[in-house]
Protein backbone atom coordinates (compact mmCIF):
# COMPACT_ATOMS: atom_id res chain seq x y z
CA UNK A 1 0.00 0.00 0.00
CA UNK A 2 1.72 3.18 -1.54
CA UNK A 3 1.61 6.01 1.24
CA UNK A 4 0.24 9.46 0.22
CA UNK A 5 0.04 12.70 2.55
CA UNK A 6 -2.05 15.73 1.49
CA UNK A 7 -1.08 18.97 2.84
CA UNK A 8 -4.20 21.32 3.47
CA UNK A 9 -6.34 17.94 3.28
CA UNK A 10 -8.97 19.32 5.77
CA UNK A 11 -9.93 21.66 3.08
CA UNK A 12 -12.48 21.71 0.47
CA UNK A 13 -9.99 20.28 -2.58
CA UNK A 14 -7.84 18.58 -0.11
CA UNK A 15 -10.47 16.18 1.23
CA UNK A 16 -11.75 15.44 -2.15
CA UNK A 17 -7.83 14.78 -2.99
CA UNK A 18 -7.99 12.50 0.31
CA UNK A 19 -10.70 10.34 -0.40
CA UNK A 20 -9.88 9.88 -4.10
CA UNK A 21 -6.36 8.94 -3.08
CA UNK A 22 -7.85 6.54 -0.18
CA UNK A 23 -10.44 4.75 -2.46
CA UNK A 24 -7.36 3.92 -5.21
CA UNK A 25 -6.22 2.31 -2.32
CA UNK A 26 -3.86 4.75 -0.86
CA UNK A 27 -3.08 5.01 3.01
CA UNK A 28 -3.17 9.23 3.35
CA UNK A 29 -1.93 11.18 6.04
CA UNK A 30 -4.41 14.02 6.18
CA UNK A 31 -2.88 16.98 7.22
CA UNK A 32 -4.32 20.44 8.56
CA UNK A 33 -2.24 23.01 10.06
CA UNK A 34 -4.39 24.51 13.27
CA UNK A 35 -7.57 22.96 13.02
CA UNK A 36 -6.33 19.05 13.44
CA UNK A 37 -10.26 18.22 14.19
CA UNK A 38 -11.23 19.18 10.36
CA UNK A 39 -8.72 16.59 9.41
CA UNK A 40 -9.75 13.77 11.85
CA UNK A 41 -13.15 14.20 10.59
CA UNK A 42 -12.01 13.43 7.12
CA UNK A 43 -9.82 10.69 7.89
CA UNK A 44 -12.69 9.06 9.39
CA UNK A 45 -14.88 9.25 7.05
CA UNK A 46 -12.53 7.58 4.56
CA UNK A 47 -11.72 4.78 6.97
CA UNK A 48 -15.97 4.53 7.46
CA UNK A 49 -15.83 3.84 3.61
CA UNK A 50 -12.97 1.15 4.35
CA UNK A 51 -9.51 3.06 3.58
CA UNK A 52 -7.16 3.69 5.41
CA UNK A 53 -5.84 7.19 6.82
CA UNK A 54 -4.54 8.86 9.40
CA UNK A 55 -5.18 12.71 10.79
CA UNK A 56 -1.69 14.58 11.39
CA UNK A 57 -0.94 18.87 12.21
CA UNK A 58 2.24 20.55 11.75
CA UNK A 59 2.89 24.04 10.33
CA UNK A 60 4.19 23.60 6.86
CA UNK A 61 6.21 27.55 6.97
CA UNK A 62 8.06 25.95 10.10
CA UNK A 63 11.11 23.80 9.15
CA UNK A 64 11.71 22.75 12.29
CA UNK A 65 7.93 21.83 13.15
CA UNK A 66 7.33 19.77 9.86
CA UNK A 67 10.77 18.22 10.07
CA UNK A 68 9.86 16.89 13.39
CA UNK A 69 6.50 15.77 12.50
CA UNK A 70 7.91 13.89 8.86
CA UNK A 71 10.74 11.68 10.63
CA UNK A 72 7.69 10.72 12.82
CA UNK A 73 5.86 9.47 9.61
CA UNK A 74 9.03 8.20 8.13
CA UNK A 75 9.30 5.90 10.55
CA UNK A 76 6.81 3.45 8.63
CA UNK A 77 8.26 3.43 5.67
CA UNK A 78 8.53 5.96 2.99
CA UNK A 79 6.16 8.32 1.79
CA UNK A 80 5.92 7.84 -2.25
CA UNK A 81 3.02 10.20 -2.92
CA UNK A 82 2.84 14.00 -1.85
CA UNK A 83 0.26 16.83 -2.58
CA UNK A 84 1.20 20.10 -1.82
CA UNK A 85 -2.10 21.80 -1.84
CA UNK A 86 -2.16 23.54 1.69
CA UNK A 87 -2.01 28.09 0.45
CA UNK A 88 -3.75 30.64 1.57
CA UNK A 89 -4.85 33.88 0.42
CA UNK A 90 -4.83 37.54 1.83
CA UNK A 91 -6.05 39.73 -0.55
CA UNK A 92 -5.23 43.34 -1.37
CA UNK A 93 -4.14 45.94 -4.00
CA UNK A 94 -0.27 45.85 -4.55
CA UNK A 95 -0.09 49.93 -3.20
CA UNK A 96 -2.12 48.76 -0.25
CA UNK A 97 -0.33 45.83 1.07
CA UNK A 98 1.12 45.26 4.17
CA UNK A 99 4.49 43.27 3.91
CA UNK A 100 3.34 40.52 6.76
CA UNK A 101 0.34 39.85 3.93
CA UNK A 102 3.27 38.74 1.20
CA UNK A 103 5.48 37.15 3.39
CA UNK A 104 2.55 35.12 5.00
CA UNK A 105 1.08 33.88 1.43
CA UNK A 106 4.62 32.94 0.16
CA UNK A 107 5.76 30.94 3.42
CA UNK A 108 2.66 28.78 3.22
CA UNK A 109 3.05 28.05 -0.61
CA UNK A 110 6.69 28.34 -1.13
CA UNK A 111 8.26 27.72 2.03
CA UNK A 112 5.70 25.07 2.62
CA UNK A 113 6.64 23.40 -0.71
CA UNK A 114 10.09 22.87 0.57
CA UNK A 115 9.94 21.90 4.35
CA UNK A 116 7.35 19.51 3.32
CA UNK A 117 8.87 17.80 -0.08
CA UNK A 118 12.48 17.76 0.47
CA UNK A 119 12.72 15.54 3.79
CA UNK A 120 10.64 13.28 1.54
CA UNK A 121 13.18 12.79 -1.13
CA UNK A 122 15.55 10.68 -0.33
CA UNK A 123 13.01 8.23 1.14
CA UNK A 124 11.18 8.35 -1.93
CA UNK A 125 14.42 8.01 -4.01
CA UNK A 126 15.07 4.80 -2.30
CA UNK A 127 12.00 3.15 -4.01
CA UNK A 128 12.40 4.47 -7.29
CA UNK A 129 8.77 5.47 -7.80
CA UNK A 130 7.42 8.72 -6.37
CA UNK A 131 4.65 11.42 -7.15
CA UNK A 132 4.79 14.92 -5.95
CA UNK A 133 1.50 17.10 -7.45
CA UNK A 134 1.82 21.08 -6.54
CA UNK A 135 -1.65 22.52 -6.51
CA UNK A 136 -1.42 25.89 -7.99
CA UNK A 137 -3.89 28.52 -9.44
CA UNK A 138 -5.27 29.82 -12.56
CA UNK A 139 -4.13 33.48 -10.75
CA UNK A 140 -0.48 32.17 -11.31
CA UNK A 141 -0.85 31.81 -15.02
CA UNK A 142 -3.70 34.83 -15.55
CA UNK A 143 -3.05 37.18 -12.67
CA UNK A 144 -5.68 38.51 -10.76
CA UNK A 145 -6.54 41.99 -9.08
CA UNK A 146 -5.55 42.18 -5.73
CA UNK A 147 -3.58 38.79 -5.78
CA UNK A 148 -0.34 40.24 -6.65
CA UNK A 149 1.01 37.52 -3.15
CA UNK A 150 -0.82 34.77 -4.14
CA UNK A 151 -0.71 34.78 -7.87
CA UNK A 152 3.25 35.37 -6.71
CA UNK A 153 3.71 32.32 -4.53
CA UNK A 154 1.69 29.69 -7.01
CA UNK A 155 3.50 31.15 -9.74
CA UNK A 156 6.84 30.10 -7.97
CA UNK A 157 6.08 26.72 -7.97
CA UNK A 158 5.62 26.69 -11.36
CA UNK A 159 9.20 27.37 -11.97
CA UNK A 160 10.06 24.63 -8.29
CA UNK A 161 7.53 22.06 -10.23
CA UNK A 162 9.58 22.39 -13.37
CA UNK A 163 13.24 22.35 -11.97
CA UNK A 164 12.76 19.45 -9.31
CA UNK A 165 10.86 17.14 -12.18
CA UNK A 166 14.19 17.62 -14.03
CA UNK A 167 16.21 16.65 -11.20
CA UNK A 168 13.71 13.66 -10.40
CA UNK A 169 13.36 12.35 -13.77
CA UNK A 170 15.44 9.51 -14.05
CA UNK A 171 14.47 8.21 -10.61
CA UNK A 172 11.48 6.79 -11.63
CA UNK A 173 9.56 10.20 -9.75
CA UNK A 174 6.92 12.99 -11.04
CA UNK A 175 6.56 16.35 -10.09
CA UNK A 176 3.58 17.78 -11.86
CA UNK A 177 0.81 21.03 -10.75
CA UNK A 178 -2.29 21.21 -11.87
CA UNK A 179 -3.76 25.20 -11.51
CA UNK A 180 -7.32 25.02 -10.39
CA UNK A 181 -9.86 27.98 -11.83
CA UNK A 182 -12.88 28.54 -9.85
CA UNK A 183 -14.08 25.51 -8.06
CA UNK A 184 -17.11 25.44 -5.64
CA UNK A 185 -16.40 25.55 -2.53
CA UNK A 186 -18.07 27.60 0.66
CA UNK A 187 -15.14 30.15 -0.26
CA UNK A 188 -15.50 30.76 -3.37
CA UNK A 189 -19.53 30.95 -2.58
CA UNK A 190 -19.22 33.91 -1.24
CA UNK A 191 -16.86 35.36 -4.25
CA UNK A 192 -18.37 34.15 -7.03
CA UNK A 193 -22.05 34.74 -8.14
CA UNK A 194 -23.83 32.79 -10.79
CA UNK A 195 -23.67 35.80 -13.18
CA UNK A 196 -19.88 36.37 -12.66
CA UNK A 197 -19.25 33.19 -12.64
CA UNK A 198 -20.97 33.04 -15.88
CA UNK A 199 -18.88 35.77 -17.45
CA UNK A 200 -15.84 34.41 -16.36
CA UNK A 201 -15.80 30.70 -17.01
CA UNK A 202 -17.11 29.69 -20.46
CA UNK A 203 -18.47 26.31 -19.77
CA UNK A 204 -20.44 28.55 -17.34
CA UNK A 205 -20.25 26.88 -13.82
CA UNK A 206 -17.59 26.59 -11.24
CA UNK A 207 -15.58 23.52 -11.42
CA UNK A 208 -15.84 20.65 -8.37
CA UNK A 209 -13.53 19.41 -5.77
CA UNK A 210 -14.21 15.59 -7.11
CA UNK A 211 -12.94 17.05 -10.78
CA UNK A 212 -9.69 18.32 -9.21
CA UNK A 213 -9.17 15.59 -7.17
CA UNK A 214 -9.86 13.12 -10.18
CA UNK A 215 -6.52 15.03 -11.96
CA UNK A 216 -4.59 14.75 -9.14
CA UNK A 217 -5.19 11.55 -8.19
CA UNK A 218 -4.61 10.39 -11.90
CA UNK A 219 -1.25 12.13 -11.64
CA UNK A 220 -0.42 10.15 -8.53
CA UNK A 221 -0.93 7.05 -10.37
CA UNK A 222 0.68 4.65 -12.67
CA UNK A 223 -0.83 5.95 -15.79
CA UNK A 224 0.84 9.42 -15.29
CA UNK A 225 4.69 7.66 -15.91
CA UNK A 226 5.39 9.78 -18.31
CA UNK A 227 4.04 13.19 -17.16
CA UNK A 228 6.54 15.45 -15.05
CA UNK A 229 7.39 18.89 -15.15
CA UNK A 230 4.02 19.65 -16.53
CA UNK A 231 1.34 22.47 -14.81
CA UNK A 232 -2.18 21.26 -15.83
CA UNK A 233 -4.99 23.79 -16.05
CA UNK A 234 -8.48 22.67 -14.70
CA UNK A 235 -10.68 25.58 -15.52
CA UNK A 236 -13.59 25.10 -17.92
CA UNK A 237 -11.27 26.86 -20.46
CA UNK A 238 -11.14 30.29 -18.60
CA UNK A 239 -7.51 30.78 -20.43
Amino acid sequence: MKRALVTGGSGTIGAAICKRLAADGCHVYVHANGNLAHAERVSAEITAAGGAARAVAFDVTSHAETAGALQELLVDGPIQIVVNNAGIHDDAVMPGMRPDQWSRVLAVSLDGFFNVTQPLLMPMIATRWGRIVNVSSVAALAGNRGQTNYAAAKAGLHGATKSLALELASRGITVNAIAPGIIASPMSEGAFSKTLIDQLVPMKRAGTPDEVADLAAYLASDRAAYISGQIISINGAMI
